[in-house]
């Protein structure tokens, strides 16, 4: 039996450990938190942490999902308090002794064996220790290790509380206590973090200044939109995918009219929302990113009185854009207070006790391996250089005409990972994988979607690989002229941990080529010539795959017809289960 490490517990680490372990590893999960969750941990989460999906798009397929108290009233919105103890339920359920808590991992190397060993410390005891395994699991993800831009790292001699928002949740009581007299807190960037943020501490009475250059693109409705084209394939089909897979994507995307359709149903979605949400046409709240070329777009769904933008049009949130904070100030004079001053690119000063600094986040990747692992396996991006002569592939893409200014970053780099998923140039030695560096709006389907790749790609199972590492890497480098093409103004080589590969909106699209590559059934929810684009995308779809993959792999055993082997498969599972449940 191979052992396998699964580095990390949050959304991805619980369904790949779990994925491996009914296929028959033998796994073992390391995670530095208290509790499973990882982003979603007990730690890391506060009041008013919202997800930007509802109930029925973040969750495993062994484990229904119970609806959010105030479904009726804000169209199954997910909040962390939802997340969180479902997680930890799955955990309890699915993975029992299978997780080790705080255990902090110094350090992952492949030695002269071909085993992977990684040094281990044991945070509540203070030992450290090295583990072997056959195989690793890449699955720390990117929202855990903040970003903060060097000058404005926080300075030892300032007064102030300064941190990331990924220390909010830690220290929120804190923040609480230093503000309960009506001190100023100022909050930097216009991300998600920063909203709710924001939102959670003006509703707790508190006074706060939030500062941005720009804001998240935002979807408001009057009413909860159904099913059918919340959950359906409605937004995937309008959203470009690098490789066609319908005549209604093909049209919508590469023909005049199309283009026109697919655009004007984005500007009429943008416009619609703020009239939704109430924005003044002057308000700082409409200087967001276009929702088109941008992948920082939140779901706001039904307003909220409580909510970020009804907040600030109510006044009890300042907003100061669009500018950028420049660093901190040498003097403030009310520093025996416990405060300091920002300083804002144009000229103004903010006074703060609380400043939360929601700047994004940084690789967990970076430190884990030592670079000469690194560089045998390929985790990290590698250098391009653009071709003078390169042949635009997507030229016949009109949805995606007069794009906007290219991010400088994105011509010289390319990631070094296949489909997200595997170092291209280890995907020949089948002990290395990664789960959660996929960019997309749907994770649970996502994520057991790849979990179920990597078991088949550790099992050697049939599967449709590139032949060479070469051929791997090619590939990777087309994905990275997509991206280009794609979002050209976002920095999509900031945090590999995150953004390996940008699925977003077309994740239907990309899921479906995964279960391709794995020959499994494609489009689970049906493909009815007239409804398959509205057809609800379930979780359920995925409870068989295990069955269906022990099929194909008998029926290339025995020869046999891996239909009826499935059959018996599926028929010996429910018999199984019937028993386990008579009294």
């Amino acid at each position: 039996m191979a052992t396998v490490a699964v580095l990390g517990s949050g959304i991805a680490g619980l369904i790949t450990a779990h994925v491996l372990s009914n296929d028959g590893f033998d796994v073992r999960v390391l995670t530095r938190d208290r509790t499973a969750g990882g982003q979603w941990a007990t730690e890391r989460i506060y009041p008013g942490l919202q997800l930007n999906t509802v109930h029925g798009e973040f969750a495993y397929s062994a484990l229904p999902m119970p609806p959010p108290a105030d479904a009726s009233k804000t169209g199954g919105r997910l909040s962390a308090q939802d997340l969180n103890p479902y997680m930890e339920n799955y955990a309890a359920k699915f993975l029992e002794g299978k997780i080790e808590y705080r255990k902090e991992i110094r350090g992952v190397s492949r030695n002269g064996d071909g085993k992977w060993e990684v040094v281990v410390d044991d945070i509540e005891w203070g030992v450290s220790e090295v583990r072997k395994f056959d195989k690793i699991v890449l699955c720390t993800g990117g929202t855990c290790n903040g970003w903060i831009p060097p000058a404005l790292e926080p300075l030892h001699w300032l007064k102030a509380r300064i941190l990331h928002s990924a220390q909010f949740g830690a220290t929120f009581g804190d923040i609480l206590h230093d503000t309960r007299n009506g001190e100023p807190v100022v909050v930097i960037g216009g991300g998600k973090s920063a909203q709710d943020i924001s939102a959670l501490l003006a509703n707790r009475g508190r006074n706060v200044t939030i500062v941005y250059e720009k804001t998240d693109s935002f979807n408001a409705v009057p009413q909860p939109i159904p099913d059918r084209l919340r959950r359906g394939r409605s937004l995937a089909i309008f959203s470009p995918y690098p490789n066609p897979r319908s005549k209604l994507e093909r049209f919508l995307h590469t023909t005049k009219l199309g283009g026109k359709i697919v655009r004007g149903m984005w500007n009429l979605m943008d416009s619609l929302s703020f009239k939704t949400m109430g924005v003044p046409k002057d308000s700082p709240l409409r200087l967001t990113y276009s929702n088109w070329w941008t992948t920082q777009f939140n779901d706001e769904g039904i307003p909220r009185n409580d909510g970020f933008h009804r907040l600030v049009m109510a006044d009890k949130i300042r907003v100061v854009a669009p500018v950028r904070m420049t660093g901190y100030s040498a003097e403030c004079e009310d520093e025996d207070k416990g405060y300091s001053e920002v300083l804002l690119s144009n000229g103004e000063k903010l006074k703060a006790r609380v400043i939360v600094l929601c700047t994004g986040y940084q690789s967990t990747w970076d430190g884990l391996l030592d670079e000469q692992t690194a560089e045998s396996i390929g985790l990290h991006r590698h250098r391009v250089e653009p071709d003078p002569n390169e042949v635009d592939e997507w030229a016949s893409y009109t949805s995606l005409a007069n794009p906007p200014s290219p991010h400088p970053d994105n011509q010289h780099w390319a990631s070094s990972i296949y489909k997200g998923i595997v170092p291209a140039k280890n995907i020949l030695e089948r002990d290395f994988a990664i789960n959660g560096a996929v960019y997309n709006i749907n994770n649970g389907y996502t994520d057991e979607v790849i979990a179920h790749w990597i078991s088949a790609y550790f099992l050697r199972d049939k599967l449709k690989l590139p032949p060479t590492p070469e051929a791997a890497l090619a590939h990777t480098d087309r994905d990275a002229r997509w991206f280009r093409k794609r979002w050209p103004s976002l920095d999509v080589t900031k945090n590999e941990a995150q953004v390996s590969w940008f699925a977003f909106l077309a994740w239907p699209q990309y899921c479906d080529e995964l279960m391709e590559d794995m020959y499994l059934r494609s489009y689970r929810s049906g493909r009815n010539w007239l409804t398959w684009a509205f057809s609800v995308i379930d979780i359920r779809e995925l409870a068989t795959m295990h069955q269906e993959r022990a099929a194909l792999r008998n029926s290339k055993r025995t020869g046999g017809s891996w239909l009826v082997i499935l059959s018996s498969e599926l028929a010996s599972t429910r018999a199984r289960r019937y028993t386990s449940l008579r009294p």
